[in-house]
């Protein structure tokens, strides 16, 4: 690092650090810089005052390619896609969970006999969670203290959140796809 040279009298803004901060990840992913020096000198970029010391963190890294960039760029495209393409294969395999057409306000699941839905999974505890319906006759999903958690989409529940058919829910590692009508696992 070339700490010697002048120092920008501008003040560093954060959209400078997160700049500065991006070039450092980006030189770290392509093996430019060790993962000690990358953490070194993004806490310094957290700590620095002037655009200049911003610059200096950078000025000894080689320009990037323009065909090394645009080979990262393929690589976080064909990952994405492959990403969405195991998603959409899983989804449509899952089994449904049709919501409770009668009228309990209640549907408790778990792995426990006492349970509305018994999931024999180690995963699930024996009062995982609970569909509770609310007024306006739509779904509330409620995790109950689980130990593996429930999702909804994917995103693990840290409070109430509303359920619709088609949505993915899963307890423990027990997943299905949420339909409406009588409840089948």
């Amino acid at each position: 690092m070339n700490m010697s040279s002048p120092l920008s009298p501008f003040r560093a803004s954060d959209g400078d650090r997160e700049r500065a901060i991006n070039e450092l990840r980006e030189r770290a992913v392509e093996g430019r810089l060790s993962h000690d020096t990358f953490l070194g000198r993004v806490d310094m970029a957290l700590r620095a005052r002037s655009r200049g010391e911003l610059d200096d963190l950078v000025a000894d890294l080689p320009p990037r390619g323009r065909w090394r960039r645009r080979m990262t760029e393929a690589v976080a495209a064909v990952s994405d896609f492959t990403t969405r393409l195991q998603q959409a294969w899983r989804r449509p395999r899952l089994p449904r969970l049709a919501l409770p057409a009668d009228d309990r306000v209640r549907y408790v699941v778990g792995r426990g006999s006492s349970c509305d839905l018994v999931l024999a999974d180690l995963t699930v505890s024996r009062v995982h969670a609970e569909l509770r319906r609310e007024a306006d006759g739509s779904w509330m999903l409620i995790d109950l203290g689980s130990l593996n958690g429930t999702r909804l989409n994917g995103w693990r529940l840290v409070g109430p959140a509303r359920v619709r058919p088609g949505d993915e829910v899963s307890f423990g590692d027990c997943a299905f796809l949420v339909s409406s009508g009588q409840v089948a696992a």
